[in-house]
């Protein structure tokens, strides 16, 4: 039988693994930070509505432009965005490809800071862009010394920072982002900035977001989801706000009518439900922050967070640990760092079902 290693792809893909998230079905699933409440079946009928209109016209390709979701998307994210600085795909994921397939590529590099997001290096090595890892600081963080001081010695096409980071929950001081922005500034074509803001909705709501730093900067990219605050995951919707000509950057790469009619659909119908979409956010808060304060009653200390998940170490065999909270029907994700696990914050019930069985499996 023919192996991956027999066939003649790219050399900068050899040795590659895929994203590789256990699937395994559980009682209780709190390892790929989804929003465990489900959505509330009044907003479910609405969305069924509009996917079924969609339907009646699939013989017809879907607006390839996805005019009306861009128009709800700035009107969501607000800060006086136009329709024109919003771009959507499939997911983040693919908000992300697009970027790197636009701004990087063969002899071009992206810089990031592990630990951080494991699709950055595998959406990297897919667009054949070069993945330059820099270092954080104490306790994940990235000080504006730190981005600057990494930028000026890389000299990358792209930075992407993510804030909040995953997979450990840090929050990015704004002033980093200017920071990365302005030192990103040097040569003839001064390079990308994008901003993963996945887990905004989680964030403290004193706290800016990076879309408010947009005007006078063409060059910063702010990359967001409807997977988490939205419940939506299963449907796949990503998007940014950036300078308009980024968009024109983007459909040189993109595919023609990459978002179907009934993505559409179903993503504006969702948006239209926001305060019940994201009802949820402060339940979720609460559950995390409830990890935050029990784990270290097990013996388990935790890492700041400002997202639905909270990354605990303390663990002395996480590959153990997390064989041995699949016997209680638990599944939690190990993110590779030595001595840690990650947890999502689900629901009270699933966080009292997590918290059960990790003390009873012990350290």
């Amino acid at each position: 039988m023919t192996e991956l290693s027999d066939l003649p792809i790219r050399d900068n893909l050899r040795g590659q693994h895929p994203y590789g998230a256990p699937q395994k079905a559980v009682r209780i699933a709190l390892n790929v930070n989804e929003n465990t409440h489900p959505i509330p079946e009044a907003v479910a009928r609405d969305i069924v509505e509009s996917l079924a209109a969609a339907v009646l016209t699939v013989n017809r390709y879907p607006d390839r432009e996805f005019t009306e979701l861009r128009e709800s998307l700035a009107n969501y994210l607000g800060h006086g965005l136009s329709r024109d600085q919003i771009w959507a795909a499939n997911g983040s994921n693919e908000v992300l490809q697009q970027l790197f397939q636009a701004f990087g590529g063969p002899g071009r590099s992206v810089l990031g800071f592990p630990p951080t997001y494991s699709m950055y290096p595998i959406i990297a090595a897919g667009t054949d862009t070069t993945w330059i890892a820099a270092e954080r600081d104490a306790e994940f963080g990235i000080s504006p010394a730190t981005v600057v001081a990494a930028i000026e010695r890389h000299r990358p096409n792209i930075v992407v920072l993510c804030s909040p980071n995953n997979p450990t929950g840090t929050p990015l001081p704004i002033e980093t982002i200017e920071a990365a922005y302005d030192a990103l500034s040097f040569g003839e074509h001064p390079g990308i900035l994008i901003v993963d803001e996945a887990y905004a909705e989680f964030t403290p709501d004193h706290i800016p977001s990076a879309v408010s730093l947009l005007p006078g900067r063409p060059r910063l990219v702010v990359s967001r989801t409807m997977s988490k605050a939205f419940a939506f995951a299963g449907a796949r919707v990503g998007y940014l706000a950036a300078d308009a000509a980024v968009n024109d950057a983007l459909r040189l790469v993109r595919l023609p009518y990459h978002l179907s009619a009934l993505t559409q659909a179903g993503a504006i119908a969702a948006l239209r439900h926001t305060p019940e979409l994201l009802a949820n956010v402060d339940d979720i808060r609460a559950q995390k922050d409830r990890l935050l304060r029990e784990l270290p009653k097990l013996g388990y200390p935790v890492h700041q967070s400002w997202t639905n998940f909270v990354l605990f170490g303390g663990v002395a065999d996480p590959n153990a640990t997390f064989e041995a909270l699949l016997e209680h029907d638990v599944i939690i994700r190990d993110v590779g760092i030595a001595n840690h696990l990650r947890v999502t914050a689900g629901t009270k019930h699933e966080t009292t079902a997590f918290l059960a069985a990790l003390e009873a499996v012990g350290r």
